[in-house]
């Protein structure tokens, strides 16, 4: 059933990437317009935002813009503002988010990655991130191999301790999904932390700053050609 409980909170799309390990695939497509089941995977990201009654979409675009700005054009949502901002030069994570700061009048601001996807209850992790008070929340999920991902270590059972880098040897363990809550603060000191949110930034703050919303979710990269074959098949029980 909708909800409304993203109607106030902006939501930043980050889709600047460069797109390198799909790239023999999808040649001049960006990630975020991917063919999944016949479609955009931005039809189904729109979607299942509005879902959630989002209302105000920021995409930091960078790498093939123009597409993702002409297709927005051509394709509006009814009930959704879309807002465009596009880097002039690669910045990293952190750096779009500093790009694009500027446009984000909500507080606290969600933000995800245009090229993956986690079945998680949004509305349950802003009820997460006000109950716990945090200036910073991720949402984590258990998965078998963390070594694409990198791993999340927790203490006192949601706030985390520690970030690891990815490593060649990993096993299964907790990974973040790329989605966040985060306050004005938070986006003033990621703002000015170096290029990467998850070196630069995530990797720099103390134990406990941050809350992880945990579950068993279903978690999708379609980052990779193996994986987006995977996403038709994954999304199919998520399409509204």
């Amino acid at each position: 059933m909708p909800s409304e409980c993203l109607k106030d909170i902006d939501v930043v799309i980050l889709a600047g990437g460069l797109g390198t390990r799909i790239s023999s695939v999808l040649k001049t497509t960006p990630k975020i317009l991917a063919p999944v089941g016949g479609r955009p995977y931005l039809v189904f990201l729109l979607s299942w935002l509005k879902n959630f009654g989002a209302r105000r979409l920021v995409f930091g675009l960078g790498h093939l813009a123009g597409a993702v700005s002409k297709f927005l054009e051509k394709n509006p949502v009814e009930g959704i503002e879309f807002v465009t901002i596009i880097e002039p030069a690669p910045l990293g994570t952190a750096g779009a988010i500093g790009n694009l700061r500027s446009e984000i009048s909500s507080n606290p601001v969600l933000i995800l990655n245009g090229d993956s996807f986690v079945d998680a209850d949004l509305c349950k992790f802003v009820n997460f991130h006000r109950f716990e008070e945090s200036e910073a929340s991720i949402i984590c999920t258990n998965v078998g191999d963390t070594s694409r991902f990198g791993l999340v270590n927790l203490v006192k059972g949601n706030r985390v301790s520690s970030f690891q880098e990815k490593t060649e040897s990993a096993g299964s363990g907790l990974i973040s999904t790329g989605v966040y809550l985060f306050s004005r603060e938070i986006l003033d000191e990621i703002a000015i932390c170096g290029p990467s949110l998850e070196k630069d930034f995530f990797q720099n703050q103390p134990a406990e700053r941050l809350a992880a919303m945990c579950g068993e979710y279903t978690f999708l990269d379609i980052g990779t050609p193996k994986d987006l074959n995977h996403a038709s098949r994954i999304l199919a029980n998520h399409i509204f």
